[in-house]
């Protein structure tokens, strides 16, 4: 029994008592009082089948009729005429009581039947909107699947049309290098406009493999060399805008392939350059750990907004007005089949932080 059910109880006790009290104290020459006690009996009485339904209704009749009784017996025996008025009302108490106790019974079954119908009908709701977001989630895969559909067609022409003109600067800058002395500083800048036209075409090649799995050739690369010839084909531009490159800490020999992994360097570096236009600072760290290598590459640009955040990393999502959206996204497949693993976090206003983890040289070696 609840604290509340106690207290009806008292309740009921000390009403029925107070009521009984009056009749036993009056005198029966005073027949109207006695008249208006005995119908406040209907008032616990039906107080009792409210709160403790049939059986509480039916308990509060039976027991004012016990003590109600004697009332009747013995102070009222003298007046033989007003006695089947007295038994009707003691008949009437039980049936208050029993009528009371049933309906308020019933109606609490019925609530209880609407609770349970209304908590099931949640369940049912939760599970259907369950659905709905799998539903949505197929969806998104397939538009997603779509979109991969048509880029893999695109990259099939693109590399067919860039292909050949890239051939043809190869050629003249292989030309061009041929006639220009080693001593000359234009000979480095002719052999940098070979090698990266050799990355370009690997890019171009990678590109058309985006929409299906690629084998990765699995050697050992060193981040940091990686990273210090990113920084110097980005060094021109960055000055230019008034960026920062700051490098530090050093990582040793990692596990993937350097072109592609120079591929994401290079894509997260531009990516924290074109973010801040009116100049700023990009810090690259390095460090070493006993599983894991993590390369965190933080700017202080304008930042993600939270909506963006999540879909960064989707093909052909982008906010900047000139882009495509497959910089990222190709960035992030070239991470996972290094077996590495590339996150994001930004703060609007203060800037955006990608960390990238890779293997470590040794981690392979021992396994």
């Amino acid at each position: 029994m609840t604290k509340n059910d106690k207290i009806r109880l008292v309740f009921l006790t000390a009403l029925v008592a107070a009521i009984t009290a009056l009749h036993y104290l009056t005198g029966t020459e005073k027949a109207h009082f006695h008249d208006i006690y005995r119908r406040l009996y209907y008032l616990p009485i039906v107080l009792g089948g409210l709160w403790f339904l049939l059986r509480g209704g039916l308990i509060t009749s039976l027991v004012i009729s016990a003590i109600y009784m004697p009332h009747i017996i013995f102070q009222w025996g003298h007046h033989p005429a007003s006695a089947p008025e007295q038994y009707l009302e003691v008949l009437l108490y039980n049936v208050i009581g029993f009528v009371t106790g049933f309906l308020t019974q019933a109606e609490r079954r019925q609530k209880n039947r609407y609770q349970c119908t209304a908590k099931r009908l949640e369940q049912s709701f939760a599970a259907l909107r369950r659905q709905a977001d799998q539903i949505l989630e197929v969806e998104e895969q397939l538009r997603r699947a779509d979109r991969l559909s048509a880029l893999g067609e695109l990259s099939a022409e693109l590399a067919h049309e860039i292909r050949n003109p890239l051939g043809s600067i190869r050629g003249t800058a292989e030309i061009l290098q041929d006639g220009i002395d080693p001593s000359d500083r234009r000979h480095e800048f002719a052999q940098i406009l070979v090698r990266e036209v050799e990355r370009l075409n690997r890019v171009v090649e990678q590109f058309l493999d985006f929409a299906r799995p690629a084998k990765v050739e699995r050697s050992f690369f060193n981040p940091t060399q990686v990273l210090e010839d990113v920084f110097s084909l980005v060094e021109r531009q960055a000055d230019k805008q008034g960026v920062v490159l700051e490098k530090r800490g050093d990582a040793g020999l990692v596990v993937g392939d350097g072109e592609q992994l120079k591929q994401v360097f290079l894509n997260l570096v531009l990516n924290a350059v074109q973010a801040m236009p009116e100049g700023g600072r990009l810090d690259v760290g390095l460090q070493r750990g006993p599983e894991h290598v993590e390369i965190t590459f933080n700017d202080t640009g304008p930042g993600i907004a939270p909506e963006h955040l999540e879909r960064i990393f989707t093909p052909f999502f982008t906010t900047r007005t000139d882009g495509i959206g497959l910089g990222l996204a190709i960035t992030q497949r070239l991470v996972k089949k290094n077996g590495g693993a590339l996150s994001v976090t930004s703060e609007p206003g203060r800037g955006t932080t990608f960390v990238l983890t890779l293997v470590p040289a040794e981690t392979t070696e021992d396994s």
